[in-house]
């Protein structure tokens, strides 16, 4: 008999890609189940939700609408729904949407070969959304690398309630892996090919692991832990909140050089007022101090951030104040977004007088600056030559390979395939849109 088949969709972070992956590997350990791109041979499907975009609740009602006809089909097919939407409507999506079988939450996806087999047994919805803290990663299988590069979550939830954010009502409060955990995970990925880890959170430098002597790491000390696994060779990390990113972990991109030269770092706003009316725990100037202790550790560093526009009470001032802060740091990249409300946070009960199509001006303005850093940066790599992991074959096709440098732009170029995973040098030749065009280096021995 053939196994299983397993169909995943996910929306939102790279918090999300890990978990989906972590749901595979669950079910494949319990019940055989291999993960397939086609939901038409599947067996199981698999909705895992973000509820930080507009209107979370009504995609996924929307989507489930669509995979009606294929239930209707087998009435032994499954259909489950998990992550951040799930967790914040539990039992209400079962009934709003009879056709699912299975309701669970971030923290209870290991528990999905129990809620299969109740299902089967009770012909009723299964549904756990309940927060059991780090019992999910001490269920969870050994990790299976999928190339070069891996997510390692080595922590769940937030705790600083930002009045916009729903994510600690959705994954709960701070909970930290111990070192331990974290480290052997690593070095299991590391074991089959890993060479690049990024370490997430959704606050992850508020991460405080539990060490052997009852002590605690903090994540500018797991670096530097991680940086010594055998095998690993780039070290990134995401996401941070500025109120906890401590001098120690600034200090790191000095002294690690396997830490990338990359940070995402959100500050939503350039205004102090807005700031504080969204909680964010630091002002403007606050901010611009950490850019310029990490820039001073980092000459060079790619910084990226997220906005959101068009915050309630948002004015034009306040806006403005945005956009200045955006040329003073010269953010290269950045996540911008209209401000919409999430159900059950402060914010959504502020007066919102923005009018629509004021943010999405605003937006479309906040964009085109950032576009401008943007090119400037790409166009300024040009000429340079910077170490690549080579990921695999290009999205661009014609037989190229493709990889990241350090500052996380992708490059293309001509390369042979036996390439993939491995760190190679590229001397960047053009800036593409969204990308760099690069030519392989060869060593004297290499060419010979």
């Amino acid at each position: 008999m053939s196994s299983p088949k397993l169909y995943v969709l996910t929306h939102g972070c790279q918090m999300n890609e890990y978990d989906s992956a972590k749901m595979a590997d669950v079910l494949a350990k319990s019940h055989g189940y291999e993960r397939t791109q086609n939901p038409d041979q599947a067996d199981l499907l698999l909705l895992n939700t973000c509820s930080v975009r507009e209107k979370a609740q009504e995609k996924v009602f929307s989507e489930l609408g669509r995979w009606k006809s294929w239930k209707q089909a087998d009435s032994r097919r499954l259909i489950g729904v998990g992550g951040c939407v799930a967790s914040q409507e539990g039992e209400a999506i079962a009934k709003r949407a009879p056709i699912v079988d299975l309701v669970f939450g971030p923290q209870t996806l290991h528990r999905l070969p129990e809620l299969i087999e109740q299902r089967r047994q009770t012909q009723r919805p299964s549904i756990d959304v309940s927060f059991p803290e780090i019992e999910k990663f001490d269920a969870l299988p050994k990790p299976r690398a999928e190339g070069p590069t891996a997510f390692v979550s080595i922590m769940e939830g937030c705790s600083k309630y930002c009045s916009f954010c729903v994510v600690p009502y959705t994954r709960g409060t701070e909970i930290s892996r111990p070192l331990d955990g974290v480290l052997v995970e690593i070095a299991q990925l590391a074991a089959q090919g890993v060479r690049e880890v990024t370490l997430l959170g959704q606050n992850v430098n508020a991460y405080r692991g539990a060490m052997a002597d009852s002590a605690s790491c903090d994540l500018a000390l797991l670096i530097h832990y991680v940086a010594r696994i055998p095998g690993i060779q780039r070290i990134r990390f995401t996401t941070s909140h500025p109120a906890e990113f401590t001098d120690a972990l600034a200090d790191a991109f000095a002294t690690e050089p396997k830490l990338a030269s990359y940070l995402h770092l959100p500050v939503q706003s350039g205004s102090d007022r807005i700031l504080g009316m969204m909680k964010r725990g630091y002002t403007r100037a606050d901010y611009l101090r950490r850019i310029e202790r990490v820039r001073a550790a980092r000459p060079g560093l790619s910084l990226s951030s997220d906005f959101i526009v068009g915050f309630p009470g948002e004015t034009e001032a306040d806006f403005e104040q945005t956009l200045t802060l955006i040329d003073e740091v010269g953010f290269d990249c950045a996540y911008s977004f209209v401000y919409s409300p999430r159900p059950g946070t402060p914010a959504a009960n502020l007066r919102d007088g923005v009018p629509l199509e004021v943010k999405q001006e605003r937006l479309r303005i906040l964009q085109e600056r950032i576009r401008v850093h943007d090119d400037a940066y790409r166009n300024a790599l040009v000429g340079s030559t910077h170490s690549v992991l080579v990921e695999g074959r290009s999205k661009r096709g014609g037989g190229q390979m493709a990889g990241r440098v350090s500052a996380n732009r992708v490059v293309n170029f001509d390369a042979p395939a036996s390439l993939a995973g491995q760190l190679v040098d590229v001397h960047v030749t053009g800036a593409a849109t969204n990308s760099l065009l690069g030519r392989l280096v060869l060593s004297a021995a290499e060419c010979a």
